[in-house]
């Protein structure tokens, strides 16, 4: 799933609070971002480096001097698109203020560009110090984003200001600070995805190329923002989604049949999948001999978006997909149009693109006929365009 997961680095602090950062490890995983830890030395005492390794799936270095071939302090800031420091010290705050790069997390903020969200964890009068709170505040006008430490019970029998924050407050701040707000809380997002397949015989069948990694994409993005999301994912073999109920089918009619089973259900209807236009007449119950294989005969398959289109609520939105090799402005507004949609993505499929790629490129169509060009970009940066898109269209269907 390399095309869809967000990389963010999670420094750590050597403070106490170091073995809360594993929870909050998980629970960005569980919203699929791929995550590197890069602990500072003195925190290795708190939560050792196989701790880290074995909870991200990644090698973890403290120091510079470690993999030099990899340049880790360049690389890791290239590849991030954010940083987060949980918990941060008030020794790290002092260096990030002197820009120092002493062990590899102080070079990688040093060399990074991205957003930088630091989680403060500490004693109250370490908090409350005066040089704690001028370096606080001289970080917050460089850019950083600094939350406050939560107030209750610290190491020992003290209480006060800087305990770490819960886990779902950090990331709730996170992604607001990211951009990765809940603006879909609560909406009900019904996916198809993958491609359908019309047995022939117990070996063959009519299918196509589809991955189900757009949909994939979409599914995620769905819940990061929020949305209840169930899936119904057509032959992929791609992984089951924490926070995503996934259903699999095969046919075209068994994808019909439980999208209609869900439907009613939905706020958001989003066909993604590649859904067969016709099925064999018969389906042979034993492999049928190669001289015997002269001609199939096809029977249409009825019109999934079709049919659920024209049941829909007013309130409901509707997106589908197409893939063209040509004129797909012209192509995709007559689906748009003949199926009552709101939106509708039309992929360019030239030259074998897009299928079972990491990337995508086409146009998004709008009711008004509105279309807006998505260059190449990943699939993850077109489901995020999408879900745009329906935020305001829900907006305008439920004004």
């Amino acid at each position: 799933m390399s095309g869809t997961k967000r990389e963010i680095i999670l420094g750590v602090g050597g403070g106490i609070a170091a073995y809360k950062a594993c929870e909050l490890l998980r629970r960005l995983q569980d919203l699929d971002f791929a995550i590197t830890v890069v602990p500072t030395p003195s925190s290795l005492n708190f939560v050792g480096r196989a701790t880290w390794e074995a909870l991200s799936g990644r090698s973890v270095n403290a120091q510079v001097w470690e993999q030099v071939e990899k340049v880790n302090h360049v690389s890791l800031a290239d590849k991030a698109e954010a940083i987060i420091i949980a918990p941060t010290t008030a020794d790290l705050i002092a260096r990030l203020v002197q820009g120092r790069a002493d062990d590899l997390l102080t070079n990688v903020v040093t060399a990074s560009s991205k957003v930088k969200f630091l989680v403060p964890a500490m004693h109250p009068d370490m908090w409350l110090n005066a040089t704690t709170q001028t370096n606080v505040q001289t970080l917050k006008e460089r850019g950083f984003k600094i939350m406050n430490p939560a107030t209750g019970r610290l190491t020992g029998e003290d209480s006060g200001v800087g305990r770490f924050p819960e886990t779902e407050d950090i990331i709730s701040n996170f992604l607001e600070h990211i951009g990765s707000k809940q603006d879909l809380l609560g909406i009900r997002v019904l996916i198809s995805a993958g491609g359908t397949r019309e047995p022939i015989d117990p070996v063959r069948y009519i299918g196509n190329r589809s991955s189900g990694k757009q949909g994939q994409a979409l599914a995620i993005a769905a819940r990061n923002r929020g949305a209840v999301v169930t899936m119904i994912l057509a032959n992929s073999n791609l992984t089951d989604i924490p926070g995503v109920h996934t259903l699999r089918v095969e046919t075209a009619q068994e994808m019909h049949t439980t999208l209609k089973n869900y439907f009613s259900q939905c706020d958001v209807l989003i066909m993604s999948a590649a859904v067969s236009d016709a099925r064999p007449a018969e389906v042979a119950q034993e492999k049928i001999k190669k001289n015997n294989l002269n001609t199939i005969d096809l029977l249409p398959n009825e019109d999934i978006l079709k049919d659920l289109s024209a049941h829909a609520r007013d309130s409901q939105v509707i997106v589908g997909f197409a893939a063209e090799t040509s004129h797909l402005e012209e192509l995709g507004l007559a689906k748009l149009k003949s199926k009552s949609l709101d939106l509708i993505y039309v992929n360019d499929v030239s030259n074998g693109a897009v299928f079972a790629s990491d990337v995508s490129s086409g146009l998004l169509i709008d009711a008004d006929g509105k279309s807006t060009r998505i260059d190449e970009t990943s699939k993850a940066k077109v489901a995020t365009y999408i879900l745009d898109k329906v935020l305001s269209r829900l907006g305008y269907a439920n004004g």
